[in-house]
C-alpha cells in the first residue's frame, strides 16, 4: 500500500466504515471518509497553562490490563497537552475504552462516546475538532503518543489520541505527537493483541479506570551503578536452579561495567525464568538468554537491557569461571552468561571474564551432566532465581 493510502487510513473509526489492510502492511489507526456536510467550525483549544505549568508532568492511565505512564510533552505541543491534562482532571478521560486496535500496531482511545453504552457504536466519532495541530518534528517511533484527526482536516485533532506500539514512520509530519509512554509500553502492546473483529473493533474493550497528572518522579540511579570496585567485590549471587544453588564472586577490577550489568540485571529479576539452554560437556554450560525466560520482560528490566562493551582481561578460563557470551560482533554481549567446566584456552581474550564459581561446582556439573540434543537439555534446568547478596 503506498504511503499516501496509509496516511488516509489515520483518523477515526465511523460506524459501518471498514478501514481496507493490504497484505504485509504496517498497521494504522482507523480511519474514515469526513462527513459531506461541514458543521461550523467550533473555536479551537489555547491552553490557558503556561510552559512552566505544564512542564515535567506525566499521566498515569489506569486499566485493567495495567498502567500506561505517558511523559507529556507541553514544549513541543503545548495546547495538545494543555488539553489532555484539562480534560483528565476533569474526569473526561475516565471511563472511556480503547475503541480501536491494531495487532501489535497501535491502540486508539480518548474518545467520550466510548463511555455510554448508548453511543459506542459511533466510537471514533467524539471529541475531535478541538485543538490546532502543532509542531511536527518529533517521529512516531514506539511509543509515541499522538492525536487522532479527520482526513484532510489537520486542525482537528482532539481528545483522541494513539500509541504507537511499533515505529510508524509514515505518520511522521502529519499528526501531532504529545507525550511519549515511559512505562507499560508492554501494557499497551497487550491490548493491541486483543481479539478484534475485521475493523479493529475490540471484542471486550479495556476501559480506563483512572488518569491522574502527576509530577515526573526525580530520576533514581539503576542499580549497583554507584557503587566503588571495592564494594563490589564485596557482592556475591546465588544461582538457584532446579538442581541446586551456585554462589558466585565477581571480579570488578578486571570487568567492572560487566560486573554492574550483571548485578543489576539479577536484582531487577531478570534472569529469573530462564533455562540452561546450552550445555557442552567438556566446556562449558550456558544460560540467562532472554528467548527462554517463561514470563515477559517489564518495561523497567527491558529498559537496562543493553549490549556490552568487551572488557577482555587476563583472567584465563578454567574451570568454575563465569564469562559473558556474545554473538560474532565483539560488543555484543548482552545478558547470556556461561560458566567453564574445563580448561578452555580458546576462550581466554576473547570473551569477558567477570566472576568465578565460589561454591555450587557439584551443581554446575550436574548440569553439564543432563542428557542433551546437541547442545540443548533433553530435560529443562531452570535457572529459579538469582539472589544478590551483599555484605
Amino acid at each position: 500500500m503506498r504511503a499516501a493510502a496509509l496516511l488516509a487510513m489515520v483518523g477515526f473509526l465511523m460506524p459501518g466504515v471498514a478501514p481496507a489492510f493490504a497484505q504485509g502492511a504496517k498497521p494504522r489507526p482507523a480511519t474514515a471518509k469526513p462527513a459531506t456536510a461541514k458543521p461550523v467550525a467550533p473555536a479551537l483549544f489555547t491552553t490557558p497553562l503556561s510552559l512552566d505549568e505544564m512542564r515535567g508532568k506525566q499521566a498515569v492511565l489506569t486499566t485493567a490490563a495495567g498502567e500506561i505512564v505517558i511523559d507529556l510533552l507541553p514544549e513541543h505541543a503545548p495546547n495538545h497537552v494543555g488539553l489532555f491534562i484539562k480534560t483528565a482532571r476533569e474526569g473526561g478521560l475516565t471511563g472511556t475504552t480503547f475503541h480501536r486496535v491494531v495487532r501489535q500496531g497501535i491502540v486508539q482511545g480518548g474518545d467520550p462516546l466510548t463511555k455510554d453504552p448508548a453511543t459506542r457504536a459511533k466510537a471514533g466519532a467524539g471529541g475531535l475538532n478541538l485543538v490546532a495541530r502543532e509542531g511536527l518534528t518529533e517521529k512516531h517511533t514506539r511509543g509515541a503518543v499522538s492525536a487522532v484527526i479527520v482526513p484532510g482536516r489537520p486542525d482537528s485533532g482532539g481528545t483522541q489520541f494513539f500509541i504507537c506500539i511499533v515505529d510508524q514512520p509514515s505518520l511522521d509530519g502529519q499528526h501531532t505527537i504529545f507525550g511519549r509512554v515511559s512505562e507499560g509500553l508492554r501494557v499497551a502492546q497487550r491490548i493491541s493483541e486483543g481479539a478484534a473483529d475485521d475493523k479493529g473493533v475490540p471484542v471486550e474493550p479495556v476501559a480506563v479506570t483512572a488518569v491522574v497528572i502527576r509530577d515526573k518522579p526525580a530520576e533514581v540511579p539503576p542499580p549497583f551503578s554507584t557503587e566503588t570496585v571495592e564494594a563490589l567485590a564485596k557482592v556475591t549471587a546465588v544461582l538457584e536452579t532446579s538442581l541446586g544453588d551456585i554462589t558466585i564472586g565477581f571480579t570488578p577490577d578486571k570487568a567492572p561495567e560487566h560486573v554492574r550489568n550483571f548485578l543489576r540485571l539479577a536484582a531487577l529479576g531478570v534472569y529469573d525464568g530462564t533455562t540452561w539452554h546450552r550445555v557442552v560437556k567438556g566446556f562449558v554450560v550456558q544460560t540467562g538468554m532472554m528467548s527462554t525466560r517463561k514470563a515477559p520482560l517489564t518495561d523497567a528490566q527491558e529498559r537496562h537491557i543493553r549490549q556490552m562493551k568487551a572488557e577482555f582481561n587476563d583472567q584465563p578460563h578454567e574451570v568454575g569461571i563465569v564469562s559473558m557470551a556474545r554473538q560474532a560482533e565483539v560488543d555484543s554481549a548482552s545478558t547470556s552468561f556461561f560458566i567453564v567446566t574445563a580448561r578452555a584456552q580458546s576462550l581466554d581474550q576473547k570473551y569477558t571474564v567477570f566472576g568465578k564459581v565460589l561454591s555450587g561446582l557439584d551443581v554446575v556439573k550436574a548440569i553439564e551432566a543432563v542428557p542433551v540434543n546437541g547442545e540443548a537439555p533433553v530435560d529443562e534446568v531452570t535457572l529459579r532465581r538469582v539472589r544478590v547478596v551483599t555484605p
